[in-house]
């Protein structure tokens, strides 16, 4: 008995240096707190919600970002829309986003990094979209001090497109529209795949929602399930789907 209340006392200093290196290498913290998002998307994120202080990398899907910015926002949380023009106020609202807690710079210019940057030091959550030419997503000097600021604030920024060392990479695929029939009605609802690779997760999850609903609202489609073949972590598509 004694041998072995030995070996576990040896094992916490052991235990205690090997998750300083892997924080040191990952350059965040594993127990850092995390903020509450759509239940929705809670079993299919790293820690079931936007962890403070990483970066996501998105699909190029304004419902996705709204989506996980909605309870955020309602617990608080002031956010800000930095690079798209074409979200609007009402948009935001429909997904239950407080506009009095919203922030929007539509045209950041050329220099959106350092303007990102800049705003993940006052805001909690942060959304950019980068231009299509640009090379962050390659990393580099800036990307790096940037990450280093959002783990300083504790902030979270939501990437629309590749990010370097980003928490989670969530894409949505296979989208269906209801409410059409026979070629005439109204678009009432979209269906489609949510999934989210990580590098805390062997292997990537996914989940069947309804996003939006014919209310408005989002619904979870069934069990969220693990893919069994993992993605090329290298290629991120982007898919336009609304």
């Amino acid at each position: 008995m004694r041998a072995i209340v030995r070996d576990q006392v040896q094992a916490v200093p052991d235990i205690t240096a090997l998750r300083d290196r892997l924080e040191r290498m990952q350059g965040r913290r594993m127990d850092a707190p995390v903020l509450p998002t759509h239940p929705a998307f809670s079993s299919l994120l790293p820690g079931g919600g936007l962890r403070s202080g990483s970066a996501y990398a998105l699909a190029r899907s304004a419902s996705l970002l709204l989506a996980l910015m909605a309870r955020p926002s309602q617990d608080g949380a002031w956010c800000g829309v930095i690079g798209m023009p074409e979200l609007g106020a009402e948009a935001a609202e429909k997904y239950g986003l407080d506009l009095d807690r919203l922030v929007f710079i539509p045209d950041p210019g050329p220099r959106w990094l350092a303007v990102t940057a800049t705003i993940t030091e006052v805001l909690p959550v942060v959304a950019v979209r980068p231009p299509a030419v640009s090379a962050a997503a390659r990393g580099g000097a800036e990307t790096t001090r940037l990450a280093a600021r959002l783990r300083d604030r504790g902030s979270v920024l939501l990437v629309q497109g590749a990010w370097p060392q980003a928490e989670a990479v969530i894409d949505v695929a296979d989208p269906r529209w209801a409410g059409l029939g026979q070629g005439h009605g109204y678009l009432a609802g979209r269906e489609l795949t949510v999934s989210v690779s990580s590098r805390r997760s062997p292997h990537p999850r996914r989940a069947r929602m309804m996003l939006p609903a014919a209310d408005g609202s989002i619904e979870l489609l069934g069990a969220p399930a693990e893919r069994l073949v993992p993605r090329e972590r290298e290629t991120f598509p982007v898919r336009a789907v609304g």
